[in-house]
């Protein structure tokens, strides 16, 4: 299985690549994954609701240049499917039976994911009602992925 996140912005914090790279290095004997950042669109303090469309059509076409025809995308979103760890894991065993060899996460910007992307995905993720930042949330994602693929191999990771 190869497995993108895809995030707007660039990740600046070293402790947050720091975390990354170790579940990434982790993950390097269960999957391939990749971290492909598209760049964020500068926006005005004070933006207005054509210009919040504007920043998320132009940041969902950069994503969208990012992900093939055959890729499984999982947009994530506070209003989406909550699941579990375990649900997660048997999200992607499953994706990986039928052959869905291509998963893509992905991390909008400041101001969400615009609507083409949102119709894109083939779910939508949440992992609470909270708010969390869009950098903290590449760390959380890699860190779940490589949960799963625990669970999925019936590893004590988990508990």
């Amino acid at each position: 299985m190869n497995i993108s996140i895809i995030a707007v912005g660039k990740l600046k914090e070293k402790y947050l690549k720091q975390g990354i790279d170790e579940y990434i290095k982790r993950l390097s004997s269960y999957t391939n994954i990749h971290m492909i950042e598209v760049s964020d669109e500068k926006a005005p303090d004070n933006m207005n609701e054509a210009d919040i469309k504007q920043v998320k059509e132009k940041e969902g076409e950069r994503i969208l240049a990012k992900i093939s025809a055959d890729t499984h995308v999982i947009a994530l979103v506070i209003q989406g499917s909550k699941w579990s760890s375990e649900q997660m894991a048997k999200e992607l065993e499953q994706l990986a039976t039928y052959g869905k060899s291509k998963v893509a996460f992905i991390i909008g910007g400041s101001v969400g994911l615009s609507d083409t992307v949102l119709r894109r995905a083939n779910s939508q993720l949440s992992f609470s009602n909270m708010t969390f930042p869009h950098q903290l949330m590449r760390l959380i994602l890699t860190e779940q992925v490589y949960r799963s693929f625990r669970i999925i191999k019936g590893h004590a990771y988990h508990k």
